[in-house]
């Protein structure tokens, strides 16, 4: 059974930082392209960041320069750190794996920005 377990989220002011974190279990974590996707209220689903096997990553334009996500495949944790946090980064962020035609979702964790 596969599960994806996001942990980290809260109540930040603007202009703080949050680390969120997604362990995995159930799958073959190495082999997996790890992403944190984001869902704002009457928005779509859209993806933050992402980090393949190999360890290449890529960002959301509204966050490159302020996320970073990164993975620890011994501890099958896959990570965003979360800097100079904005009102409109508010949402649920989602841990996802996927490889190939395999995808899988944590439950998510809600990021609250705001003074």
């Amino acid at each position: 059974q596969v599960q994806l377990v996001e942990s980290g989220g809260g109540l930040v002011q603007p202009g703080g930082s949050l680390r969120l974190s997604c362990a995995a279990s159930g799958i073959f974590f190495s082999i997996y392209r790890m992403g944190w996707y984001r869902q704002a209220p009457g928005k779509q689903r859209e993806l933050v960041a992402a980090i393949t096997s190999g360890g290449s990553t890529n960002y959301a334009d509204s966050v490159k320069g302020r996320f970073t996500i990164s993975r620890d495949n011994a501890k099958n944790t896959v990570y965003l750190q979360m800097n100079s946090l904005k009102p409109e980064d508010t949402a649920v962020y989602y841990c996802n794996a996927n490889r190939v035609t395999n995808y899988y979702w944590g439950q998510g964790t809600q990021v609250t920005v705001s003074s």
